[in-house]
């Protein structure tokens, strides 16, 4: 076990990044981010990989191409583990000047896997377990059913359906979220990300049995929703 916590003035990184957003003050700190950000995330990823599997971080600059706001650098440093091929599941962990945020789940299904989604939560039964398993979650402290959602019931499921605040949502995750504590900058950072990606393993099971992988050409995912 490498991961011993995140460096004492990680929040504060955070903080000073969103009041200074350019290149010359990055590159200007760029070791403070990888010395109190980036090597303890790695740490801590690499301690938890042989129970959940490798996980990949973002980089920390932001594509703005397509966005009107165009500060270059992220203001959260954040990881994923992808599920294996077949599988649409993810985990994820994201460290900002808020705290830390523990998820999994499906965030942005193709059209086809919105729609198999869609169909197991109208379901009876595979929706009555959904139901089940989002609770057990809200027990152990998690927020399920985070996620954008449409303003209204999708099209062919009526406004009443006793699950539609599931039916409108354009994917399914939860997430745990940790405001900031003495506790990150120690190894039960570790301990607390584990918790929630082991409460999180019978959404990811349900989905990945119930929604699995696109069959969409990459150039039509995500339309039509």
């Amino acid at each position: 076990m490498r991961f011993e916590g995140f460096g004492p003035g990680a929040l504060r990184f955070f903080d000073e990044l969103a009041e200074n957003n350019d290149r010359g003050w990055w590159h200007a700190n760029k070791a403070r981010y990888e010395s109190e950000i980036r090597a303890p995330l790695e740490y801590l990823l690499d301690d938890l990989a042989g129970e959940f599997g490798e996980a990949k971080v973002f980089r920390p600059n932001r594509d703005t191409r397509f966005s009107a706001d165009k500060s270059p650098y992220k203001t959260a440093a954040a990881a994923v583990v992808n599920g294996a091929e077949g599988t649409i599941a993810t985990l994820y962990v994201q460290l900002s000047a808020t705290g830390l945020v523990v998820g999994g789940g499906c965030y942005h299904p193709a059209r086809d896997q919105l729609a198999r989604l869609r169909a197991a939560i109208d379901d009876d039964r595979t929706g009555a377990e959904i139901d089940g398993i989002l609770a057990g979650i809200a027990r152990d402290g998690g927020e399920p059913g985070h996620g954008d959602k449409l303003k209204t019931a999708p099209r062919g499921y009526p406004a009443d359906h006793p699950r539609i605040e599931l039916l409108r949502m354009k994917g399914l995750v939860a997430l745990f979220e940790h405001p900031p504590a003495a506790w990150l900058h120690k190894s039960k950072a570790r301990d607390q990300v584990a918790a929630g990606w082991r409460s999180l393993a019978p959404l990811n099971a349900w989905l990945d049995r119930h929604v699995g992988p696109s069959t969409e050409p990459p150039d039509l995912r995500g339309r039509g929703r």
